[in-house]
């Protein structure tokens, strides 16, 4: 994947089935997710564990990231153990978590085996992780991004409607960007063959100010992929206003067609263009 464009697909694939996730890796994901926690049946925890770190254990072509079990389980403290030394292992999304100090303890843990910290991804799952995401997304510089997990939310709130949980993913949004994090990745689309829904959502969620989303099979990967990319008259029009800023030197100017250009303009031209430049 090229460093010009962030991530915008990020695949979900069950840590117990290894032939799901060769195939995961292969499906043109930006970022594979090897999910040891809600995939997984408490049963198969163990051999989840060692197939991923088996997996692991030399680095990878496709950037990938493992879903621990919760820290407040036993499962997750052996998870950290067992993968945090892993070569392969870019970065470690952690469940539910509701303080800073849950994911400064990873940071240490990871830095004191003396390799470079993954990025931590923390997921917000409840009231109280909400209410301390911008601490959350300050807590360590290995913080990388945060994400909502939204099953888990909406059943903590209560909230039957999809809308009802627009607040929250504004607020994980300006968390983000406050602590310098690039904007998160909506959470997943449970139902695979809906793609008109998850479509939908997907524009919801660009107008939210997302920037991607998590996937839970190959046939999502497309529909999201065209919901984040800029469209070509959004390409068009980024490439004008570049063009006219460096035809007019510093300063505020207006386009031929009366569009104002000024430094905001231009920074949101540039993301435009560094979203459309190939992986």
């Amino acid at each position: 994947m090229s460093a010009s464009r962030p991530p915008l697909t990020w695949l979900y694939a069950p840590g117990d089935r290894p032939e799901v996730v060769a195939k995961a890796l292969r499906a043109g994901a930006d970022v594979v997710i090897v999910d040891l926690e809600d995939a997984v049946a408490p049963g198969r925890k163990e051999y989840a564990r060692e197939a991923t770190a088996e997996l692991l254990s030399q680095p990878r072509t496709v950037p990938v990231h493992v879903r621990v079990n919760a820290l407040s389980t036993p499962e997750g403290p052996a998870d950290l153990k067992a993968l945090l030394p892993c070569a392969g292992l870019a970065g470690v999304r952690l469940p539910k978590v509701t303080s800073p100090e849950e994911v400064a303890r990873v940071a240490g843990r990871a830095a004191a085996l003396g390799r470079a910290v993954p990025r931590l991804h923390p997921l917000l799952e409840s009231a109280l992780g909400v209410e301390e995401a911008f601490r959350i997304a300050r807590a360590d510089p290995a913080v990388g991004g945060l994400a909502l997990g939204e099953a888990d939310l909406r059943a903590d709130l209560g909230v039957r409607e999809d809308a009802g949980l627009d607040w929250c993913r504004s607020r994980v949004v300006v968390a983000a960007r406050a602590a310098g994090l690039d904007p998160p990745a909506q959470s997943v689309h449970p139902d695979v063959r809906d793609l008109e829904g998850l479509a939908a959502g997907c524009a919801r969620g660009r107008a939210l100010g997302f920037l991607g989303r998590a996937a839970i099979h190959p046939r999502q990967l497309p529909v999201i992929e065209r919901a984040y990319l800029p469209t070509a008259r959004e390409v068009e029009e980024a490439e004008e206003v570049l063009d006219a800023a460096r035809r007019s030197g510093p300063g505020a100017q207006a386009l031929p067609d009366g569009r104002f250009v000024d430094a905001a303009v231009l920074t949101s031209a540039h993301r435009t263009l560094a979203l459309a430049a190939p992986r």
